[in-house]
């Protein structure tokens, strides 16, 4: 399912159009997106937690050349589903 097709399914479970149900799919992708960038965790009971994942830096390997190189420290998104989420699958 992609973000139109999310957007659609919203818009006919809750019985509005698509520019209002588009609205507020946006609204909360946006909400969840600036809660992790200030480093909040996201809780949606029974369904899962987003929360902000650190990567140490590490060296690694070109695999082209073989010739090692440094990874700098990153930061990614992490996501472990809920009980119910589990159970619904």
């Amino acid at each position: 399912m992609n973000k139109a097709q999310l957007t659609d399914a919203v818009a006919a479970a809750t019985d509005t159009s698509k520019a209002e149900a588009g609205r507020a799919v946006e609204a909360t992708l946006n909400a969840i997106a600036g809660s992790l960038a200030s480093g909040d965790s996201v809780s949606l009971v029974g369904f899962g937690t987003f929360n902000v994942r650190h990567r140490a830096a590490r060296t690694g390997r070109n695999p082209q050349t073989g010739a090692t190189i440094q990874i700098a420290a990153s930061k990614s998104v992490g996501f472990k589903a809920g009980k119910a989420l589990k159970e619904s699958l």
